[in-house]
């Protein structure tokens, strides 16, 4: 009896679902001839970013502190004014902005008693301000043609704690709650926001990240395997078009994403349908990889006490 009240009230979500569906998918955002805006496009998944949007037709601005391109080149986490007055010049230059792409970020990789206070800040400034400020210098234009796509590139580090990663976890973890928070208010403008949660990839800032890489964390990352950038930037160009709220790559990121969905905003009837139908099984699948990490940081925490000792 009980499995077929469960069964019943399951039915019920679903057809709810879809008769409100039509009110919660957005229209695809037409990418040939619009304009593209991307932070940190110098490299990695940033430059593919920028390539794959120039492939779909899309006039591309991009912005970053190590690269003039449309003579643009600003750190975008230390003076607001300034992002201000480059995004405008780029929406004059390029046109005005269908989709802004925050991928502007840095990742060091150290335990918390290790990490410097102030490499601690500079991280939460540059993965958490300069997405701020760049996405508060583009949105009054959005919400004056009342369209738009924003992203924000987080990290599978934005879904789960992991070891070596505290300063690197507060930031993308913020992004998606600034991002949850920033939808209710910009979706009566027809704007959607994408969070993408990209594992880890094969890019340079990848290769400087791992040379003070503790042990723990090298071997906890190489559980989800290694993913190509112009791999990653297909997806996530895909999911933004469609205004999809959470974007994943790969088997772990889809468990991820259903596991931790909460109360993100949910853009089509599949979507919400499979967060219902796994979440309870992903969970208890969790618990296997965070024993399985918990015997990682251990044998290590061993291995560098025995070497005290001897």
């Amino acid at each position: 009896m009980d499995l077929l009240i469960a069964l019943a009230i399951f039915t019920v979500f679903i057809i709810i679902i879809y008769i409100f569906s039509p009110l919660i998918t957005p229209k695809a955002l037409q990418i040939k001839g619009g304009h593209v805006i991307i932070t940190g496009g110098s490299s990695g998944i940033g430059k593919a970013l920028a390539i794959e949007a120039v492939k779909e037709g899309a006039n591309v601005t991009i912005i970053a502190r190590n690269q003039k391109v449309l003579s643009f080149s600003l750190d975008i986490c230390k003076d607001y004014k300034a992002v201000e007055e480059v995004m405008k010049q780029a929406i004059d230059d390029g046109g005005p902005c269908g989709m802004l792409i925050n991928c502007a970020g840095m990742a060091v990789a150290k335990s918390f008693a290790d990490i410097d206070v102030a490499e601690f800040k500079n991280i939460m400034d540059v993965n958490v301000l300069g997405s701020v400020y760049a996405t508060r210098a583009v949105l009054p234009f959005m919400k004056q043609r009342k369209q738009g796509r924003i992203v924000f590139i987080s990290s599978q580090a934005g879904q789960i704690g992991l070891y070596g990663y505290t300063a690197y976890c507060a930031s993308k973890f913020a992004l998606r709650g600034f991002a949850e928070a920033l939808q209710m208010e910009v979706k009566p403008y027809d704007i959607y926001i994408t969070v993408s949660f990209p594992p880890d990839t094969d890019t340079p800032g990848f290769q400087a990240e791992n040379i003070s890489k503790p042990k723990e964390t090298t071997l906890i990352s190489e559980t989800a395997g290694l993913f190509q950038p112009e791999d990653v930037a297909k997806v996530i160009i895909n999911d933004a078009s469609l205004g999809r709220f959470l974007s994943y790559i790969g088997v772990d990121g889809y468990m991820l994403s259903n596991v931790t969905c909460g109360f993100s905003p949910v853009t089509s009837m599949m979507e919400g349908v499979q967060q219902v139908a796994t979440m309870g099984f992903f969970r208890i699948i969790s618990f296997f990889y965070i024993g399985h990490f918990d015997k990682i940081i251990k044998k290590c925490m061993e291995e560098r006490e025995s070497e005290k000792d001897k």
